[in-house]
């Protein structure tokens, strides 16, 4: 599968004549139409074409990098060369300053949509054809409905309202569809409409595929189960979470249960191995993962277009740019007491104002060596290369702490400089961790606590079993790691107040600088409290461009429909409440 999504065909042209009137009364030669390549040989290529966009997780002006989303949560800082570098990040994360002219917006819409409209090319063309002359076809189009759910899953939790269309709308007729009808009473009806794609997909997609990339049926159903989390929180039309909707949890239960039992999927026994170069396509809780490759024939390779800028700025091992930063109060967050549990209400009371009695005084969770580079300690597993403080491009506005996860050792075969430090390292997109403790969330919230214990502790102790890398090349641990299982009526009372609050806390270390956390606060109807309880710490802790931090409920949870596409509608799009 690498190799094919090194390929990038036409759907761009394709849609664009398609979408053009007829000026000439002749048939142009050399032209690629949708009806010159809706054959059993070349209609693979436009499905190439729609797998090719998916990883291209691209910066600036390009998709939804997981990334940024972390920038508007209390996990990591914009990071980069000062406030004004990709200033309208900062904008983003600060929510204040944030407006529907933005810069960097209009590009997320923009780039989804053109998957989509490459999925729609694929299904339109593949559903020309028949079974006896091109026996994958019910598959093809059923992984075209993934990959259209899973774009649209994108821009659903970052936009909220959008306008949603398949294959059979003409392309005369998308223009015209709105992306918040009169008579939307919630976005139900929406968060179905992908649902769906996810679930026809399921019903087709075999349990294992020979090319990896290519969803299978659980994949599938990971995402049916992600879209049921978002439908049993109801939001009111000002995004507020009214009701907790337990007839759709047990659906979503019925769907992870159906991936655990199936046996295909267990826990990697080292967390590194999800975030290694080395360990692509080879982790046990790989569901579905985000392929990239390079020297595959292609000038540069099929590389990582969303995370060049994330290195740390570290000549000769990185030149660029540290951005994604570890925020101080994520770093606190790994902080665990003297029995190896969190410190739920006081972690984030002790500033850190020298760094080696901080580090040294503390015990940490290990995941926290996983995510999070520290000076002074090994970058990336490589014991003979400590990072350095001289890494940190702007430490005065973004500290020293750069992130981990998506990065790669100086010397991995699969890291690409140029200037901006591409890599091809897959991004496991659905993981097996996840699909647990949702499982755990929940049991939690239809009251069955004890349940999810378990599981809880399960993922905890795969944590405490992955420390055999965290080591100085002396063999000593690189900090004081320590994390316990809960034990009811020992270490702790495990009330349903109690579980609930466990498994935030396990979601926010398990998935640390992953893009998950600030999609679980909205979700949960909780990111105004803890936004703005983020921002009154940090303002006083030397953060002075947080001054303009500020969320206000019922605007903040979902970025501005951007204004160009607002102009392009001609009144038919509504903009998102409060901008």
């Amino acid at each position: 599968m690498k190799k094919i999504l090194s390929y990038i065909l036409l759907p761009g042209i394709i849609l664009t004549i398609a979408s053009c009137h007829k000026f000439l009364d002749v048939n142009p030669q050399g032209v690629v139409t949708e009806g010159n390549v809706s054959t059993p040989d070349n209609v693979d290529g436009l499905v190439i074409a729609a797998y090719a966009w998916l990883p291209h997780e691209g910066i600036l002006n390009q998709k939804m990098s997981p990334w940024l989303a972390d920038i508007k949560s209390d996990d990591s800082y914009k990071g980069g060369g000062g406030i004004g570098d990709q200033e309208p990040w900062y904008q983003w994360e600060v929510f204040s300053l944030n407006n529907a002219s933005i810069g960097n917006n209009d590009g997320i819409w923009y780039a989804e949509y053109e998957g989509i409209s490459r999925c729609n090319t694929a299904l339109r063309a593949l559903t020309t054809l028949d079974v006896s002359t091109y026996p994958d076809k019910d598959q093809r189009i059923a992984e075209m409905k993934f990959l259209r759910g899973y774009f649209f899953l994108d821009l659903k939790r970052w936009y909220k309202w959008v306008p949603y269309f398949d294959e059979n709308v003409p392309n005369d007729s998308i223009a015209k569809i709105p992306n918040r009808p009169d008579t939307a009473q919630s976005d139900l009806y929406l968060w179905q409409n992908i649902y769906n794609d996810f679930s026809a997909a399921a019903d087709v997609l075999p349990v294992t595929q020979s090319d990896a990339g290519r969803p299978t049926k659980y994949a599938a159903e990971g995402e049916m189960l992600e879209c049921l989390m978002w439908m049993s929180y109801e939001q009111d039309l000002n995004n507020k979470v009214i009701n907790v909707n337990t007839s759709r949890l047990s659906q979503a239960l019925t769907l992870a249960d159906d991936i655990i039992n199936s046996g295909k999927y267990s826990l990697a026994p080292d967390y590194a191995e999800n975030f290694l170069y080395s360990y692509d396509n080879k982790s046990p809780e790989s569901i579905f993962e985000w392929q990239y490759s390079h020297d595959d024939g292609t000038p540069n390779g099929n590389l990582n277009g969303g995370t060049p800028l994330n290195a740390p700025w570290w000549p000769p091992y990185f030149s660029c740019c540290d951005f994604h930063k570890a925020s101080y109060n994520l770093v606190n967050a790994f902080k665990v007491d003297a029995n190896g549990i969190p410190e739920f209400t006081t972690f984030n009371d002790e500033e850190i104002t020298d760094k080696n009695t901080y580090f040294s005084h503390n015990t940490w969770d290990p995941r926290f060596g996983h995510t999070v580079a520290v000076p002074g300690m090994p970058w990336k597993y490589q014991q003979d290369l400590l990072f350095d403080s001289s890494g940190a491009r702007d430490p005065n506005n973004f500290g020293y702490m750069n992130s981990l996860k998506e990065n790669v050792e100086s010397d991995c075969p699969g890291l690409v400089n140029l200037f901006w430090m591409f890599n091809s390292k897959n991004e496991i997109a659905i993981r097996y961790d996840r699909i647990l403790l949702q499982k755990a969330e929940i049991l939690i919230k239809l009251n069955r606590e004890k349940e999810a214990l378990p599981i809880i502790n399960d993922i905890r102790q795969r944590a405490a079993n992955s420390t055999a890398r965290l080591k100085f090349a002396n063999g000593t641990s690189t900090l004081n790691y320590k994390i316990s299982l809960y034990q009811d009526g020992i270490n702790c009372t495990w009330t349903n107040a109690f579980a609930w609050q466990a498994l935030m806390w396990e979601d926010r270390l398990e998935f640390a600088m992953e893009g998950v956390r600030w999609y679980d606060l909205v979700r949960w109807g909780i990111a105004e409290p803890t936004l703005n309880a983020y921002f009154a710490k940090e303002y006083p802790r030397n953060r002075p461009w947080m001054k303009d931090g500020h969320f206000t409920a019922g605007r903040d949870e979902f970025m501005p429909i951007p204004q160009p596409q607002m102009n392009y509608s001609f009144g038919v799009y509504k903009q998102n409440p409060g901008y």
